[in-house]
């Protein structure tokens, strides 16, 4: 069940009406949270619910054991039994195959058998963001930034909760778990917010995300040799916004999703394409994952706190392993450590000339110049992400620098949603909150029909088939 589907409006509506008439009662309206969140996962397959339950209690169980220890060999040994038992369910049902794969193509020709066949696991949607919350509460539980000790079933819902499951943002207990014990409360206007949100999302996702991605970016990625050098260029332009509207689509309506039932979610983007340096950008683009990595990885690692060269090392780590996170495939760590070395270049620069003054003429030159090399750093390493081996990839490479002119299988339509796309990315946030307010003061049964006009509408208007979210397959 999609966010942009009929079903999820369905689904939605009945969830609210019951969570409302019982909210005053802390586990009827919990109650409806679970039920809700089980039937919203299992619209895709019921049996990795097994697999997260079972995944919660170990950790539960290890939470209870060293917040009630004294002893400090213990509570580490229950941390890294807990650390290690989730990282484990990741690896097996996400990168058993790689390691396979790698395995035969590193010691098959020193003639060791590894097994050839496939495991045939079948990745559990959300697995992903599922492990970094759940590893993200332990820590914080172990480091003592959560006072309260919450039930298992609480503790349960808090990695379930329908608006974030099966594709982030990654929510901290403070927006979420500790507020449960609340009675909620929303206003006419936090709802109304919450529903303007999910407009916003909705118009992302299913007009401009999936016009750029069906009607140029699928062509031209799988048949790159049949576009120009500047068709494929445009077309990694668009990728790149495709997936920035897809992704920040999906996070806005599980924002007002989750305002709907009184939760504030923190936001998950930043207009990342202004961004004037690869770190600005990392800052702006999926938030609720950089400050996951930031805080329980590169800085447990030593962060910036110790020598340079090892700061260094911290930080290609911390990116390697962040773009492996998102798919089972050298290609995604590559793209990672493609961005950290790149940062790496910018941070020994800074130590070496100092970071530049962010006033005067010559600070909006520099600007300027950052945002160019970012945004086109950003697109071009895309294509390694966006392909499907690192040989398309090669391919699309060496389409795209040919020099090969003509812009004839880029239609109109195409054109309209880049630009588009564009102008509603540097458009200040204070006209986009200016609309939500506007959206607020209307009548309720007028928000509704905006809303079923572009949940329903925009589809066919545009003749575009509805897509899959892109993040869900990480």
């Amino acid at each position: 069940m999609y966010f942009h589907s009929l079903q999820f409006l369905f689904f939605l509506t009945l969830t609210f009406s019951l969570y409302w008439a019982l909210h005053r009662h802390k586990w009827p309206r919990l109650g409806v949270l679970m039920v809700a969140s089980v039937f919203f996962y299992s619209m895709w397959t019921p049996w990795p619910l097994v697999l997260f339950l079972g995944a919660t209690g170990i950790n539960h169980l290890c939470i209870k054991g060293f917040r009630r220890s004294q002893k400090p060999g213990v509570r580490k040994a229950l941390l890294t039994l807990s650390i290690v038992s989730t990282l484990g369910v990741l690896c097996t049902f996400k990168y058993a195959d790689l390691f396979r794969e790698t395995a035969v193509a590193l010691l098959g020709p020193l003639g060791l058998h590894v097994r050839t066949q496939p495991f045939g696991l079948l990745l559990p949607v959300g697995l992903s963001f599922f492990t970094f919350q759940a590893l993200s509460y332990v820590i914080d539980q172990y480091r003592g930034e959560i006072e309260k000790e919450h039930s298992f079933f609480e503790h349960l819902l808090y990695l379930l909760f329908f608006p974030h499951l099966v594709a982030g943002p990654i929510v901290r207990a403070s927006h979420l778990i500790e507020r449960f014990d609340d009675t909620p409360s929303l206003t006419a206007d936090e709802g109304g917010r919450g529903l303007y949100r999910i407009a916003v999302g909705l118009a992302k996702k299913l007009i401009i995300a999936d016009v750029l991605g069906s009607g140029l970016v699928d062509p031209v990625f799988g048949s790159p040799e049949a576009y120009t050098s500047a068709e494929c260029f445009v077309a990694a332009v668009a990728y790149s916004f495709e997936l920035y509207f897809d992704f920040s689509a999906y996070s806005d309506i599980a924002i007002g999703t989750a305002a709907l039932f009184g939760f504030k979610f923190a936001e998950n983007f930043n207009r990342p394409y202004l961004a004037t340096n690869l770190f600005d950008f990392w800052a702006r683009w999926h938030i609720s994952l950089s400050n996951w990595l930031r805080d329980y990885l590169y800085r447990p690692l030593g962060g910036n706190r110790v020598s340079k060269p090892r700061a260094l090392l911290n930080l290609m780590i911390t990116m390697g392993l962040g773009g492996l996170w998102h798919g089972a495939d050298w290609r995604f760590a590559i793209w990672g450590l493609a961005h950290g070395a790149m940062e790496c270049v910018i941070r020994v620069w800074w130590w070496v000339t100092g970071k530049p003054p962010k006033e005067g003429k010559m600070a909006v030159v520099r600007a300027g110049l950052g945002w160019v090399a970012t945004f086109t750093v950003v697109v071009l390493t895309r294509i390694v992400f966006r392909s499907p081996s690192l040989a398309h990839a090669g391919e699309m490479y060496l389409r795209l620098f040919e020099g090969s002119l003509g812009l004839a299988n880029v239609s109109t339509l195409v054109w309209t949603m880049l630009a588009v796309a564009a102008v509603s990315h540097v458009t200040p946030l204070s006209l986009f909150h200016k609309a939500g307010d506007l959206f607020v003061r209307m009548p309720v049964p007028v928000r509704a029909v905006v809303l079923v006009l572009v949940g329903l509408g925009v589809r066919h208007l545009t003749s575009v088939e509805t897509r899959p979210y892109v993040y869900f397959q990480f």
